[in-house]
């Protein structure tokens, strides 16, 4: 994809990084200086297409930018996520829920924000993003364990939830916290996240609870 867009001179790449590239947070918010710490293949696979992307930027100022989201939700995503998770198997009227660990933290961003977000790099002046890396996230965190507790409230159903070892990753694989500082985004280009994470949820438990929808996912099978 560089090598395409330095040969036909696209005036723009944005290039999807992800927050898991910065591992459990050693300082808090995280900054797009906190260091590399991939604690997983996938980090590592993201790590590496950062790398690319810096390099042809330095070597041939192809015009790339940088964009990590943090942990993106809402309605049509993959039951790979929590978050789809928690609310199609309630929405299917499980009221026992099967989950990894409960305590790592992450800031979820509404998809609509993200989606922004992208569109804000991708068509800010050059000379505020092109060679530069940005985080998008909220700066709110919550336990996986709260998360639940949230779906529940939002979705008016109280939930019995219980740890599955099957689900749980390695333990020096796991992301312990992830809370974003995006003020540099917000700096160069004027992004902030519209929805809060209550709006998202109800955006999305409406999606899961129209039967047409749901009836696309299997929610009974865990997905890897």
């Amino acid at each position: 994809m560089l090598e395409a867009v330095r040969a036909l001179g696209t005036p723009r790449l944005v290039h999807t990084s992800t927050s898991e590239t910065y591992g459990t947070a050693q300082t808090v918010p995280i900054t797009e200086d906190h260091p590399i710490n991939t604690q997983s293949p996938y980090a590592a696979s993201k790590a590496g297409g950062d790398r690319l992307a810096d390099s042809y930027h330095a070597s041939f100022d192809t015009p790339v930018v940088t964009l990590r989201p943090f942990n993106t939700f809402g309605p049509r995503q993959s039951m790979r996520a929590v978050i789809p998770t928690v609310i199609g198997q309630v929405a299917a009227g499980e009221r026992t829920l099967t989950l990894g660990d409960l305590r790592p933290t992450r800031d979820f961003t509404f998809v609509k924000d993200t989606a922004r977000a992208f569109l804000a790099v991708g068509t800010a002046p050059a000379e505020r993003v092109v060679g530069r890396t940005f985080n998008a996230g909220t700066g709110g965190e919550i336990s996986v364990g709260d998360l639940v507790a949230l779906i529940g409230k939002v979705m008016d159903t109280p939930l019995d939830v219980r740890e599955d070892g099957a689900r749980v990753r390695p333990a020096n694989s796991e992301v312990m916290r992830l809370v974003a500082d995006a003020s540099r985004l917000a700096a160069a280009t004027g992004w902030q996240p519209a929805h809060t994470l209550e709006e998202g949820l109800a955006r999305t438990v409406e999606f899961f609870r129209d039967p047409a929808n749901l009836a696309r996912y299997k929610t009974g099978i865990y997905n890897i």
